[in-house]
């Protein structure tokens, strides 16, 4: 069998290079995931964000928040999300609604990219212990080469000597592009966090205008006030 025939520094080696195939993939794939999810979160502009905005003003200075409900259906942007729930749930008053909205974009969407971002953390840790740990079994076949061969061949001392430092070289340029990217994401974050908070707050203050032009909602038997424990998240 193949395996057989390979040495415990070459199975070692060949998991070694498996391992960090696998950090680099997993990193990738998370930024990847936190990159698309920002941009599916955010207006492409400020400027797409302002007409979006003037809309919704209009229609919560009339009194029209089914209207508003209505316009967001179907939007996976966080404001008109934001702006769907908050109206969904005005039996809940200005406080409660506005608190509710803001738990739910930080539970359901930055939580999400933390976590994301966490996992991408622990990668750029974790690709240069990998391959550290390959250069350390590559030395320790270097040095049992020396140890048991009566005439050493440099062949043999360096392919041990190779796999110990392109390892240790793998690692570091897994751990680096990754930092970069990480770097670029949390840029990306921030601005939209800044275009969030911005239609939040425009949001926020038509919201409590349109709720005391708003007719009440109609409370069906054994209705409550209180929002149900299990919500869908904010897609």
């Amino acid at each position: 069998m193949l395996l057989a025939e390979l040495s415990l520094f070459e199975i070692i080696s060949n998991a070694t290079y498996f391992a960090l195939a696998a950090a680099a993939l997993w990193g990738l794939y998370c930024i990847v995931v936190v990159w698309t999810r920002v941009g599916q979160k955010r207006f492409k502009s400020e400027e797409e964000q302002d007409v979006f905005m003037d809309d919704i003003e209009r229609m919560l200075t009339s009194g029209d928040l089914d209207g508003v409900i209505e316009y967001c259906d179907g939007d996976t942007r966080a404001i008109p999300q934001i702006a769907e729930m908050a109206c969904s749930h005005r039996e809940l008053g200005y406080k409660k609604a506005r608190q509710y909205v803001m738990d739910r974009f930080q539970r359901d969407v930055m939580s999400d990219l933390e976590y994301r971002l966490s996992w991408v953390s622990t990668m750029i840790k974790s690709a240069p212990m990998i391959g550290l740990f390959g250069t350390v079994f590559g030395m320790m076949g270097a040095f049992q080469t020396l140890a048991t061969a009566e005439s050493v061949e440099p062949s043999l001392l360096a392919s041990d000597i190779n796999i110990a430092l392109r390892t240790t070289a793998c690692g570091l340029a897994i751990a680096i592009p990754l930092m970069i990217l990480v770097a670029s994401v949390n840029i990306r974050i921030a601005k939209m966090e800044d275009l969030v908070g911005a239609g939040l707050a425009r949001f926020m203050a038509a919201f409590r205008e349109g709720l005391d032009k708003a007719p009440a909602p109609r409370a069906s038997a054994g209705q409550t006030n209180e929002p149900v424990a299990v919500q869908s998240p904010m897609r």
